[in-house]
C-alpha cells in the first residue's frame, strides 16, 4: 500500500540512533490512543458471577404450585458473537460472527464438536513432499503446516484449545533431536489437536508417549538404575509432567487457592517423589529401527532391559513390575491428585478468557473437569462448554476489568482470519516470527518448558504486581517487541507475507465511509470493542486520505487495519 508513510509509519519507526526515551516516545505516539499507551495496559480480574435459573416455588399456604418461570435467553448480537470467538477461535470471521448468531453459543459449540479433524499436521507434510531425503534433518514445512492449519481449516475450537494445550504440554522443535523433526513435532501438535475434545487422561497417555517429547524433556531412551556405574534414570519428564502438566507445585483448593499450613503453601511432591516417578518411565523406545517418517509418529513402546521393574514410590503411591502397565498406574495416580481440576482448568482460563479469573469462575470449571455430571473426570468438551459458557466470560466486565492481553500469534490470525489471508502456493511461507522485530513468538517454538511466558507472571513496578494480578503475555511485551509488532504488522497489511495476502475486496466497499469502515474493523478484528475515542481517532487518520486519490480507497482500508491492531482497546481482550 503506497501512501502510508504520511500518516502512519513515521511515528512507529524508530532510528538507530535514537535514545530510548526516543523509542519510547515514538512507540507510545504510534500505540496510544486517547493517552493509553500498550507498556501501560493494565488488566484486572473479572467479578464472578452465578447462573440463572427457573423457579417452581410454592407459595406458602398453597397446595397450587406457581407457574413455572420460563426464561428465554435472546440469540447474541453480531458483537457479543464476536467477543465470543475471540476467546474460542483463531480468529473471527463474517461468516463465523454469523453462525454464532444464528445457532447461538451452545449450538456453536456443538457444531464445533461434531466437526471431523481437519488433515493432520503428519499427513500434510507427508502430502507436499517433505519427506525428501533432503528434508531428514531439516524443519522443512514445520511452521507453515501450523499456520496453515491456524488460519484456514475450519475446526477453530480445536485449534484453538488445541494451542492453549501447546502452551501447557510445550514441546519445542528446536530441542527436539534426531532426525524427521518436522514429521515429529508436527505429529505431535497432531496429538493435541487430536485429544483437544477427548480426555485429559489419555492426553497425559498420548504425550508421555510421544516421541517429540520424550526427546524435548529427555526420557527416550531412559535407562533404569545401574549400581554399578551409579547412574540413576532421568528425572526431567517426571518432574515437568507433575509441575507443570498436572497438579504444579502447591497443594490448591478447588478455587485455584493455596492450601496453606501454618502460613506457608504446602508442597505437593518433593525429590524422592520425583525420584520415584522417573523410575516408571524407563526403556520407552522406538517401535522399529526403520528411521522413516512413520517412525516418529507411533507410539513409544517400553524395552524391558531398559526399564524398571521394581518398586517406585511417589505421591504416597507405590507402582511395580514395570511395562506399560506401571506407566499406566503412575498416570491414573496423578490424574487423581485434587489439584489436576483447579491446576488445569485456571490455566485453559488464562489462554482462553482473562489472565485473572475469579476463585468462583475457576471453582465452576474445576467442579466440570472433576465431574462432567455424569461421573466422568477430565471430559475436555465439559471442561471447555463451562469455560466458555460461564457468566464471567460471557459478560462484558465493567470499566476497569479487563480479560487478557491477546498473544502475538493470535493477534496475526486475527488479521489473516478476518481479512480471509490464502496462499495461493500452498507453502505458508510465513516462517519463524521470534524475532523480536516480528511477532517475539511462534508456535512450537517457545525458549523453554516454561513457554514463552509464565502463567504466574507479573510485570514489576507496575499496578497489576501492586494490586495482586498477572498478565502472562506482559512476559513477551516490552517496548522493543511493541515497536517491532506494529512494524511487523505494517508490513503485513500492507503488502502480505511471502504469498500470503489478505482478500481485501469486500472490506474495500466501505473505504470510502471511515465510519463504516471503521465499525466493520471494530466489530470483525477488535470484537466492538473500540472506544468511542479510539475509533474517533481512527477515523480521522482514514479521513486524512482522500478516497478518490490513487490508492487511496487501499490506504484508507489499511490505515484502520493497523491503527485498530496498533491499539490498547484491541490489545486488551475484555
Amino acid at each position: 500500500m503506497t501512501g502510508w508513510d504520511d500518516h502512519i509509519a513515521e511515528p512507529l519507526l524508530t532510528a538507530p540512533g535514537d535514545t530510548d526515551g526516543q523509542r519510547i516516545d515514538k512507540a507510545s505516539k504510534g500505540l496510544a490512543m486517547g493517552g493509553a499507551a500498550l507498556p501501560l495496559l493494565a488488566l484486572a480480574a473479572c467479578g464472578g458471577g452465578g447462573g440463572g435459573g427457573t423457579s417452581t416455588a410454592t407459595p406458602a399456604g398453597s397446595s397450587t404450585p406457581s407457574t413455572p418461570v420460563v426464561v428465554v435467553t435472546p440469540p447474541p448480537t453480531a458483537t457479543e458473537a464476536s467477543r465470543f470467538l475471540a476467546q474460542a477461535t483463531m480468529g473471527a470471521t463474517r461468516g463465523l460472527i454469523d453462525a454464532v448468531v444464528s445457532r447461538g453459543y451452545d449450538g456453536w459449540l456443538t457444531d464445533q464438536f461434531g466437526m471431523a479433524r481437519a488433515t493432520s499436521h503428519y499427513d500434510w507434510l507427508v502430502a507436499n513432499d517433505y519427506v525428501k531425503e533432503s528434508d531428514r534433518f531439516m524443519v522443512n514445512g514445520y511452521d507453515a503446516t501450523l499456520w496453515r492449519q491456524m488460519i484456514v481449516e475450519p475446526d477453530q475450537l480445536r485449534q484453538r484449545v488445541g494451542m492453549a494445550l501447546f502452551d501447557i504440554f510445550v514441546v519445542s522443535i528446536d530441542g527436539v533431536t534426531r532426525s524427521w523433526r518436522a514429521i515429529s513435532t508436527g505429529s505431535y501438535v497432531d496429538i493435541l489437536l487430536d485429544n483437544a475434545f477427548g480426555n485429559y487422561r489419555e492426553l497425559m497417555g498420548a504425550v508421555t508417549t510421544s516421541f517429540a517429547m520424550a526427546s524435548y524433556l529427555t526420557y527416550f531412551e531412559n535407562r533404569k538404575a545401574n549400581p554399578t556405574t551409579g547412574t540413576q534414570p532421568d528425572e526431567n519428564y517426571a518432574r515437568e509432567l507433575m509441575q507443570l502438566f498436572t497438579i504444579g507445585l502447591y497443594q490448591l483448593n478447588m478455587d485455584g487457592s493455596l492450601k496453606m499450613n501454618g502460613g506457608q503453601p504446602i508442597e505437593t511432591y518433593g525429590q524422592a517423589d520425583v525420584s520415584g516417578l522417573a523410575r516408571v518411565f524407563t526403556g520407552l523406545i522406538q517401535p522399529n529401527a526403520e528411521d522413516l517418517p512413520p517412525r516418529y509418529r507411533q507410539p513409544l513402546v517400553v524395552n524391558a532391559g531398559m526399564n524398571e521393574t521394581g518398586a517406585s514410590s511417589f505421591l504416597g503411591t507405590t507402582v511395580s513390575g514395570g511395562g506399560m502397565a506401571a506407566i499406566n498406574s503412575a498416570l491414573d495416580t496423578i490424574f487423581a491428585h485434587p489439584n489436576v481440576p483447579p491446576f488445569v482448568s485456571k490455566q485453559l482460563i488464562q489462554r482462553l478468557v482473562t489472565s485473572n479469573p475469579s476463585p468462583a469462575y475457576i471453582n465452576r470449571v474445576a467442579s466440570k473437569f472433576a465431574d462432567n455430571g455424569q461421573g466422568v473426570r477430565g471430559d475436555m468438551k465439559a471442561v471447555i462448554r463451562a469455560i466458555l459458557l460461564d457468566s464471567e466470560a460471557r459478560t462484558l466486565p465493567a470499566s476497569g476489568a479487563v480479560g487478557k492481553l491477546r498473544e502475538p500469534v493470535i493477534r496475526f490470525t486475527n488479521w489473516a482470519r478476518a481479512f480471509g489471508a490464502t496462499s495461493p502456493s500452498n507453502a505458508w511461507a510465513i516462517g519463524d516470527t521470534n524475532a523480536a522485530t516480528r511477532l517475539s513468538q511462534t508456535k512450537g517454538r517457545s525458549p523453554s518448558v516454561f513457554n514463552f511466558y509464565r502463567p504466574g507472571y507479573t510485570p514489576t513496578g507496575t499496578s497489576l504486581a501492586s494490586s495482586g494480578l498477572v498478565a502472562p503475555e506482559f512476559q513477551i511485551t516490552n517496548e522493543q517487541t511493541v515497536i517491532g509488532y506494529v512494524n511487523f504488522m505494517y508490513g503485513v497489511i500492507a503488502n502480505g507475507i511471502g504469498d500470503v495476502k489478505a482478500d481485501y475486496t469486500n472490506i474495500l466497499t466501505l473505504a470510502a465511509d471511515s465510519k463504516a469502515l471503521v465499525d466493520e474493523i471494530n466489530l470483525v478484528l477488535a470484537a466492538g470493542q473500540l472506544s468511542s475515542a479510539t475509533q474517533a481517532a481512527i477515523r480521522n487518520a482514514v479521513d486524512s486520505v482522500s478516497a478518490t486519490a490513487t490508492g487511496g480507497p487501499i490506504n484508507r482500508v489499511g490505515i484502520a487495519i493497523l491503527l485498530t491492531m496498533a491499539s490498547p482497546d484491541y490489545l486488551n481482550l475484555r
